[in-house]
């Protein structure tokens, strides 16, 4: 059970595997006003950014649960670094499975919600794991222009036009899955290019690295491919946030 290898080189220099940079996830924790106190449950946490840095400037403590060995292994070493270590552990396993053994007051899947089959199931997954009156965090893509074309839409890797939607219809979905909105950060298109344009350079130094490798055909498209997609589509119609939500 792990992530392809293709993504693991993609991402290798990453410590935030979204659109959201540190100065932004700095700013969501400080919008948040987390206690010292505060539990945390952080499903598809990666390498771990979000639950260290909010342990070590927030005194935090909690669990992320990621399937990735490689991204797991940066999450324990980048939080002996932080010297937070106590206060944090790291889960190799199917976030989509996991519950909290005890609720927590911070429940958070932030870019990942195909481990619920979308918002709605990842919300409900994560509610299982918070408790009354706690804050849950879901980061999502949104439509931040209408997307003109089929290759619009394909370029910005959505199944369809309605499978994602416009930034007010968002909230209008999580109001009708019984949450308030309370909070949110959202990308930007620099955030965006911190996010993507490091692929480039991850995938072209290991192709430079690996020439007789098997997967330097698919590495090779999946650059191509990717700067191209960035450039063209996403950057420009595709939006990304992190939304506070509290249950009503």
């Amino acid at each position: 059970m792990d992530l392809p290898q293709s993504i693991v080189i993609a991402e290798s220099s990453h410590r935030i595997h979204n659109p959201l940079d540190s100065r932004k996830l700095a700013q969501l924790g400080e919008a948040l006003r987390l206690a010292p106190s505060t539990t945390m449950l952080d499903l598809a946490s990666g390498s771990g950014e979000m639950l260290c840095t909010w342990a070590r400037d927030h005194g935090v403590s909690g669990t992320g649960v990621d399937i990735s060995t490689a991204f797991l292994a940066n999450a324990k070493a980048r939080a002996e670094e932080l010297g937070v270590a106590d206060r944090t552990e790291f889960v190799h396993g199917d976030a989509s499975g996991y519950v909290a053994t005890t609720p927590v007051d911070l429940a958070a899947c932030i870019g990942a919600t195909w481990i619920g089959g979308g918002t709605a199931g990842t919300v409900e997954l994560l509610e299982r794991s918070l408790r009354p009156g706690g804050l849950m965090l879901i980061g999502e893509c949104y439509w931040r222009l209408a997307p003109p074309d089929e290759a619009t839409v394909k370029g910005c890797y959505a199944e369809s036009r309605d499978s994602l939607f416009t930034l007010p219809d968002l909230f209008d979905h999580f109001d009708a899955l019984g949450y308030d909105v309370v909070e949110m950060v959202l990308a930007d298109q620099d955030s965006w290019d911190r996010y993507s344009a490091p692929h480039w350079l991850n995938i072209r130094r290991w192709l430079d690295d690996n020439p007789g490798h098997e997967l330097v055909d698919e590495m090779r498209n999946k650059l191509n491919v990717e700067r191209a997609l960035h450039v063209r589509y996403q950057r420009e119609y595709l939006g990304w946030g992190v939304f506070a939500l509290m249950k009503r």
